[in-house]
């Protein structure tokens, strides 16, 4: 305790040097402080009284109001006054538009929590300790705290969406019951999220609205317009999100709110944002919480996390949760917090933002930075006031705050929130099975057709490879030495075909990309995402294989039939569908382009080696090569349907007497079978592959892949955290 109070004292005194009045501007101009009963009104830090030690904080609760700090005060600075009041000027909204509607918000109270991460052996590193809270209607809460301090991990855990690998002990109620929230009654907002850039915001917003909400059009329709008017989407409604040829796109702070916007769709009570500031410049950080902060008027709680802010964006937070290596140093208002610091030694210095101030009080990073310094101190004088322990300033703070007033009003409060049972939240309902089935089979009809590099592209080198195949092997005829050159066409055009289907690589893995954040929100789910996507790419794996199949049929000059055409399209369609079901199998466990790609070339390779053409599949080695490899290869019965397709029933004159059958003159080159109907088979084959191959991919994304959203997550009552260990 010497040292903490040696080391308080010693910043007390440099914090107080550093904003004299011989070198700053008056100490009477420092922070404003709250009238009594005015815990929502606006936090100013523009020539404001400084804090003293002999300033009288009265923190209690009142019957009539959620909570309040009461102080002697100077009046609130109007510069701030008017972010909260509405007078800021707003973005025109449009014709017909209403203003936002209200919401009826809920409280939310933690008590006791704490979360546990899963180590190498057992459950012991302690993320979050002991943090006691709670958020109300209309009111936006901040978590605020450095790298790694467990911010995330506290929204997660209240919202109910930690990791299977975590462990959650404590109790969270809302609106005064202890129970999970429904579908429906809150929203969560993850700090990096996959758009879909070919759509404009109010497409995005309106597919969004489709998947998650029951009922009629009319309803999400007007659900679509209330969120784009609560985020001031208005004048990016129709823009694509991602840009179009010349067109730029978004920008990060308008992709932000959009993706806000989405969850407000649902018209949630509460909302949880993790860092909704991230990648935002100063204009847009202003914009965002100036956002925020008129949608937590219409009643939404808001929660969200947060690194550090500016002055204006602190003086609209109206309450704050600061961490530090997950134990809760102050929980309060935002004033109290810049009390909790001067009593505990550590008053804000003038000219300095208070976030600045905490995080410079609490980042244990920033002792690398002192030695730094003092190692420049003997030659160069002073180079920073810096000269603060951390660990210590820790410690201090969080003893503070045990023993102080603010922590038993919090505790006050949580009592009052949890004595009296609310009103249950109830589900709001999901959008049927078949429904978001076709929604997602429309959506992703539009995203195709828009995004050139999804089908359009290998539309263009499918049908250049074929001119390329069919132009090198024309004027073959039909006798008996053309049949191994054709065979070899045929070859040449299934495999480097499908090899070509790798450049659908970045289309999957986005596709998979944006159904693992609409699964995380349960908006989607693994069954709806792959028939739908599924169904979406029939019609143009239908277009690629018959614009491709009729110039390389009539360029090698295949036998002139209609319906041998019709089964060489058939053929080919099927054999895309495998290959199809294969990119997205191996980008489901890569999700990594670059080894995704590497993957697939290298199967491929392996799958040509095996198909029979090299050598023929009865002579390949049975272990590893013929047994199971040429079997798994789906170009093996590709090619060998189209052979059968070709050859069977036809002859080849072998002198002026004799002739041969089809079948007799491909034994030497390929391994067919003489049945007249076993291209039938291996069309069956192909189809049960590309069933099979989506059946991985459901195993793999419905039970293997790790998912953001906990499901055994259970609250424990009662539980002592020591247990945790």
């Amino acid at each position: 305790m010497e040292e903490i109070q040696s080391q308080s004292d010693h910043y007390r005194s440099s914090s107080s040097s550093a904003s004299s009045p011989a070198s700053r501007v008056p100490s009477s101009n420092f922070f404003y402080l709250r009238k009594p009963g005015a815990f929502r009104q606006p936090i100013s830090f523009e020539d404001s009284p400084d804090w003293e030690d002999n300033t009288d904080i009265d923190v209690r609760v009142d019957q009539g109001r959620a909570d309040s700090i009461n102080t002697a005060t100077t009046p609130p600075s109007p510069s701030l006054s008017k972010l909260n009041s509405g007078s800021l000027p707003s973005p025109p909204l449009p014709e017909g538009a209403v203003l936002a509607r209200k919401i009826a918000g809920a409280s939310l109270v933690w008590k006791d929590l704490t979360v546990t991460i899963k180590g190498k052996r057992r459950y012991s590193d302690k993320v979050v300790k002991s943090s006691n809270g709670y958020a109300l209607p209309g009111s936006m809460t901040v978590i605020m705290g450095p790298a790694k301090s467990g911010k995330s991990t506290l929204l997660r855990a209240l919202a109910g969406r930690l990791p299977d690998t975590a462990r959650v002990y404590g109790e969270v109620f809302v609106n005064g019951v202890k129970a999970r929230m429904p579908y429906g009654s809150y929203g969560f907002v993850e700090r990096e999220t996959t758009f879909i850039g070919s759509l404009t915001v109010r497409e995005y917003l309106y597919y969004s609205a489709l998947l998650q909400l029951p009922g009629f059009f009319t309803h999400k329709r007007s659900a679509v317009e209330d969120a784009i008017i609560a985020m001031s989407l208005g004048d990016y409604a129709n823009k694509l999100i991602g840009g179009h040829c010349y067109m730029k796109g978004l920008r990060s702070g308008e992709k932000r709110r959009v993706t806000i916007a989405r969850e407000l769709v649902m018209r949630p009570h509460i909302l949880f944002i993790d860092e909704p500031l991230y990648h935002l410049d100063s204009v847009s950080t202003l914009l965002m919480m100036v956002t925020l902060k008129k949608l937590a008027s219409t009643g939404c709680t808001l929660i969200f996390t947060i690194y550090q802010s500016s002055t204006e964006v602190f003086g609209l937070f109206d309450r704050i949760c600061l961490l530090s290596n997950g134990n809760t140093l102050f929980f309060g208002e935002t004033l109290a917090c810049l009390q909790h610091f001067s009593n505990a030694g550590f008053p804000c210095p003038i000219m300095q933002s208070p976030s600045d101030h905490f995080l410079r009080a609490i980042n244990t990073d920033f002792d690398r930075i002192i030695a730094m310094c003092k190692n420049w101190q003997d030659d160069h004088g002073e180079l920073s006031s810096v000269n603060m322990d951390t660990a210590v300033a820790i410690r201090t703070l969080e003893a503070t705050y045990k023993s102080s007033a603010d922590a038993s009003a919090v505790e006050t409060m949580i009592s009052k929130l949890t004595e009296k049972q609310g009103p249950f939240l109830k589900s709001k309902g999901k959008a049927n099975c078949l429904a978001k089935i076709a929604i997602l089979t429309w959506r992703s009809l539009l995203i195709m057709s828009r995004e050139w590099k999804y089908y359009w592209l290998r539309l263009i080198l499918y049908m250049f490879l074929a001119i390329c195949i069919g132009t090198v092997f024309s004027g073959l005829g039909h006798s008996l030495s053309s049949v191994g050159t054709r065979v070899g066409a045929i070859f040449l055009f299934i495999s480097f075909t499908s090899l070509l289907s790798i450049a659908g690589v970045p289309a999957q893995m986005k596709e998979i990309k944006i159904y693992t954040c609409e699964e995380s929100n349960e908006h989607s789910g693994t069954f709806v995402f792959l028939i739908g996507q599924l169904l979406s790419s029939i019609p143009f794996l239908f277009l690629l294989s018959i614009s491709s199949s009729l110039v390389f049929y009539f360029l090698v000059g295949l036998r002139d039939d209609f319906s041998l055409l019709m089964y060489f399209a058939l053929n080919f369609f099927t054999c895309l569908l495998v290959n199809e079901g294969v990119v997205l199998l191996v980008s489901s466990v890569c999700r990594n382009i670059f080894w995704s790609i590497l993957i697939l070339v290298t199967v491929h390779m392996v799958m040509m080696l095996s198909a029979g053409y090299f050598r023929i599949r009865s002579a390949l080695p049975r272990p590893v090569w013929m047994y199971p490899i040429s079997y798994v290869a789906f170009h093996t019965y590709s090619i060998q349907g189209l052979l059968e397709n070709e050859y069977i029933g036809t002859s080849f004159a072998v002198g002026q007497v004799r002739s041969i059958s089809g079948y007799q003159a491909l034994q030497n080159e390929y391994d067919i079978s003489i049945n007249i109907d076993s291209k039938w088979a291996n069309l069956l084959i192909l189809f049960l592959m590309a069933v099979g191959y989506r059946v991985l991919v459901f195993i793999l994304l419905k039970f293997r892949i790790r998912k953001t959203l906990s499901l055994r997550c259970l609250f424990r009552c009662n539980e002592n955290t020591n247990n945790a260990r």
